[in-house]
């Protein structure tokens, strides 16, 4: 691919929003308050544009006009929420849609299930051993 000024400018654009962005700005760094554990979670959105001409000259040398820019959107959209063993996840804005709703309640679903399965199994238990 030809080097030219726009490369340069594309390049230096996404250099720039890849030095903003990084995977602790989507998931943020824990927080520990007695046996709670938080962890932000964010959306980045991100856009650029950038351009540029060759513009005519009577001389030789070669002439270039252009510019570049870019924009970065960070949302918080939720928190993951650790305590007593348990993991559930409480989203900050309100849901989009039915499938949002259905994914923030699969943590839920799951300690649901496991205690039903904890109460399941010691129930057996009780049943199995002999009376005295």
């Amino acid at each position: 691919m030809k080097e030219t000024p726009i490369n340069k400018i594309m390049e230096n654009t996404l250099e720039k929003m890849r030095q903003m962005v990084d995977v602790s700005t989507i998931i943020g760094e824990p927080m520990t308050t007695g046996n709670t554990t938080l962890i932000p979670v964010s959306k980045v959105s991100y856009g650029f544009t950038s351009g540029g001409t060759d513009l005519p000259s009577k001389q030789n040398a070669e002439l270039f006009g252009g510019g570049g820019g870019g924009g970065i959107t960070i949302t918080p959209v939720a928190f993951i929420v650790i305590e007593n063993g348990k993991c559930r996840m409480m989203q900050i804005n309100n849901y989009t849609s039915s499938a949002d709703r259905a994914i923030a309640m699969i943590p839920e679903l799951v300690d649901k299930v496991t205690e039903l399965l904890k109460s399941d199994k010691q129930e057996d238990k009780a049943e199995d051993t002999p009376a005295e």
